[in-house]
C-alpha cells in the first residue's frame, strides 16, 4: 500500500496519537455549527500555517486538493443556485480544513500508532465477540485511505488530461471505482499474507 506518511520528523510526529484525534474529533465537534465566513477563513489560514510549520513536503500534499475542485464546484454552484453563496463557501471552508487536519494527522502518526490509540475505545465490543485490534486497524486504514483516495482520482485526471488535453469530471467515475476496488484487494491479500487482521489483543 502506497504510505502518505512523511519520513521526516516534524514537531507534529511527537504528539501522541490519542491527542491528534483527539482534537481532530473536537475540531470538528466544534466548527460542524459555524457557517461564519470569517471564522472559516480564518481556521483556513490556520491550517495552511500547520502545513507550513510541517515542512515542505506537507505543503506538497495541499496539491491532493486539486482532486476534488469539482466537488468544490458542485456545491458552490448548488448554493448559489439556492441564493445562499455565504453559507456555500463556509460550508467550503470547512470541508477543506477537515480534510487538511484529517491528512496531517495521516501523515506524521504511523499506523499501529493509531491502532494503540483506537483500540481502547473499541474494548467494550470485545463482550459482544469482536476483536477491538481488529476494529482497530479497520479505522485506522479507513483514516489512512481517504488522502490515498484522493491521490488516485488526481492521478487518473492527470492521466486523462495527457491523453485528451481536458479535466476528466464525471468520466473518472467508472476508473476510480474499479482502481478502487483493485486497490481493496490488493490490501486484503498483502493483509492475508501477513496472517490476517489481529485477534483479540494480539500485536
Amino acid at each position: 500500500m502506497i504510505s502518505l506518511y512523511l519520513a521526516e520528523r516534524t514537531w507534529l510526529h511527537a504528539v501522541p496519537a490519542g491527542w491528534k484525534l483527539a482534537a481532530l474529533a473536537l475540531i470538528s465537534l466544534l466548527i460542524a455549527p459555524l457557517e461564519n465566513v470569517a471564522v472559516m477563513g480564518a481556521l483556513i489560514l490556520a491550517v495552511l500555517a500547520l502545513y507550513a510549520s510541517l515542512g515542505k513536503a506537507a505543503l506538497r500534499q495541499l496539491l491532493m486538493l486539486r482532486a476534488m475542485c469539482p466537488l468544490f464546484a458542485i456545491l458552490l454552484l448548488f448554493h448559489a443556485w439556492n441564493g445562499d453563496i455565504a453559507t456555500g463557501l463556509a460550508v467550503l471552508a470547512r470541508l477543506i480544513a477537515m480534510i487538511l487536519l484529517a491528512n496531517a494527522v495521516t501523515m506524521t502518526t504511523r499506523m499501529d500508532a493509531m491502532m494503540d490509540a483506537v483500540e481502547p475505545l473499541l474494548r467494550p465490543l470485545a463482550w459482544v465477540g469482536l476483536s477491538p485490534r481488529a476494529l482497530a486497524l479497520m479505522v485506522a486504514m479507513m483514516i489512512r485511505f481517504i488522502p490515498l483516495l484522493f491521490a488516485l482520482w488526481e492521478a487518473l485526471n492527470e492521466s486523462y488530461r495527457a491523453r485528451t488535453g481536458k479535466r476528466g469530471g464525471w468520466r473518472l467515475l467508472a476508473p476510480f471505482c474499479i482502481q478502487t476496488l483493485r486497490l481493496s484487494h490488493h490490501t486484503a491479500e498483502a493483509l492475508s499474507a501477513r496472517g490476517g487482521a489481529p485477534r483479540g489483543t494480539r500485536r
